[in-house]
Order: structure tokens, then C-alpha cells, then sequence
């Protein structure tokens, strides 16, 4: 009778266990609970080799940018911030540019500027996912990437659409950490997102979450890239063509960060081919 019963109390606690599961994930936001990409590149700063091929960026400091840094409102009432450059005449296009692992710092403001004047039709803000932390180096970086949570990030995204507007037409962009968060800026955007570009990004492994995806995508990847391999970025392209997702995937004989001009390996041929095919993707598919 005593084990009975105490089967029962098991059961019991069980069923209260994963009631109060279940009614926390109700609490989440559905993009939180499935989203997958940006956790499996936190879980990556764990790995030396990964956090080596980071190295520590140069000193830069932006002089002649035209942009600024703003404020705008969030749903969790923590006001979020970002880099703007307006365009000089009025559009409803925007550029969401999304930082990799060392932050919004410079390097990703002068990026912004060269977006925002080569295209000259778009606004474009740089979306800060660290509530202004910069790193200085790789232990920073592993502690920031390792802070940012799904649904403040989530929270972040969506403020700055509100900010942009209701007509807001948007394309997302982004490099390493901030690739991954292109692609979920891009799904959480719906069919107002026009464009995602990942610069060597873990994509979206949900394929139920990676078909809400409503824009064309255009992938750069690097074949000597140890975490986000050829294998990755082929696993992508077959899932985007299982849900016929338009989509160009590049891959470059090149090292993860390859685009970055701090980093000791920077492939200028390769960036230069990279970037053309960004700008002339972007001229397309914001008209």
C-alpha cells in the first residue's frame, strides 16, 4: 500500500512538473522555443579553437561616420539601442545589420555606412544585441554571446521594427554570431523581410521554424571554417530548396571571418566578390 502511494505522489509531482513546464514555455514567445541557431554558436565560444579564430580586433575608431547612435522602445520596457544611418531622402527600406561576437563597435558602424551609401535608397540600423557592451577581447566576447537570451533579443528585433514603421520594408544582414540572428530576424519579419543575408552564421536547424522564412536568402560561407562547415552550409541549401525558399549559397576558400578587416586572415579577393554579390542582392530585392 505505502509503495502504491508513493507511486501516486510520484506521479503527481510529474504531472506538476511538467504542467508548470509547459505553462512557462506558454509564457515564451513561440520564436524563443524554437529557434536553435544562435544557441548552438554561444555554445561554440566554449571551444578554444573557435574563440582563436577571433583574434582581438585592431584598434579602429570611425571619424566621418554620418550615422548616430539611438534609443527605441521595447516590449519588455527596456528601451534598446542601435546605430542609424538614414538615408538622405525619405524610403520605407531598411538594412538590419547585426554585429558578430565582439559587439557594435566601429568596424560594424563604418559596415553600416558603406551599406547605407552604396545602396543610397535604404535607412540602416545597426541592432545592438549586447545593450552596449563592446568587447575587447575573447574572454568579453564569450561572456557577452553567452548573456544574449532568445527573448530579449527577440524583444530588441521587434522594437526596432516598430520603431521603423508600419511600411518598413526590411532586409537583415549579418556576420558570425550576427548571421545567425539575420536569419532569425528575417523569419521573426515575416513577409515584410525582403532579404537575409548570412555571412558564415549558424542557419536555423528547425526546418518547421526555418519555413516560416519568407525571404530570399543569400548565404557566404568559408570552406575552412571548422564550426559552420561546407556540411552546414549544404544542409542549408537542401533544407531551403525542400521549402523553396529562393536562395544563392557562396562558399569562399577562405577562413571563418574571412570578411573582417581586423582579423589577421582577412581574404580581401574573396570579401570583394562577397560584397558585390551583397550589394548587387540588395539593389534587387530592395527597389
Amino acid at each position: 500500500m505505502k509503495s502504491i502511494l508513493l507511486s501516486l505522489i510520484t506521479i503527481l509531482l510529474f504531472m506538476k512538473l511538467a504542467h508548470a513546464q509547459h505553462t512557462c514555455c506558454e509564457e515564451e514567445t513561440n520564436s524563443s522555443e524554437s529557434t536553435t541557431s544562435p544557441n548552438i554558436m554561444a555554445s561554440f565560444s566554449n571551444d578554444k579553437e573557435f574563440r582563436d579564430v577571433h583574434p582581438e580586433p585592431l584598434a579602429f575608431t570611425l571619424t566621418d561616420g554620418k550615422g548616430k547612435m539611438i534609443t527605441y522602445k521595447t516590449s519588455d520596457g527596456v528601451d534598446a539601442i542601435g546605430y542609424e544611418v538614414k538615408s538622405d531622402n525619405p524610403t520605407n527600406n531598411w538594412v538590419f545589420v547585426f554585429h558578430e561576437w565582439y559587439g557594435l563597435n566601429d568596424y560594424i558602424k563604418k559596415e553600416s555606412e558603406e551599406i547605407a551609401s552604396t545602396l543610397g535608397n535604404v535607412n540602416v540600423l545597426a541592432i545592438d544585441l549586447y545593450d552596449g557592451k563592446v568587447a575587447a577581447n575573447n574572454d568579453e566576447a564569450m561572456k557577452y554571446v553567452q548573456s544574449v537570451e532568445n527573448s530579449r533579443a527577440f524583444a530588441i528585433i521587434n522594437g526596432a521594427k516598430d520603431y521603423a514603421g508600419t511600411s518598413a520594408v526590411f532586409a537583415t544582414l549579418g556576420w558570425c554570431f550576427g548571421g545567425a540572428w539575420s536569419n532569425q530576424a528575417s523569419i521573426e519579419l515575416g513577409d515584410r523581410s525582403a532579404a537575409c543575408i548570412i555571412y558564415y552564421g549558424m542557419p536555423e536547424q528547425n526546418i518547421d521554424r526555418l519555413g516560416k522564412l519568407k525571404a530570399p536568402v543569400l548565404g557566404i560561407f568559408a570552406k575552412l571554417d571548422g564550426r559552420i562547415t561546407p556540411e552546414v552550409a549544404a544542409k542549408f541549401e537542401s533544407d531551403l530548396a525542400s521549402l523553396k525558399i529562393p536562395a544563392s549559397i557562396n562558399q569562399y576558400d577562405a577562413v571563418h571571418g574571412f570578411a573582417n578587416p581586423s582579423n589577421p586572415k582577412h581574404n580581401i579577393e574573396a570579401t570583394k566578390d562577397a560584397k558585390e554579390k551583397t550589394y548587387a542582392f540588395l539593389k534587387e530585392k530592395l527597389k
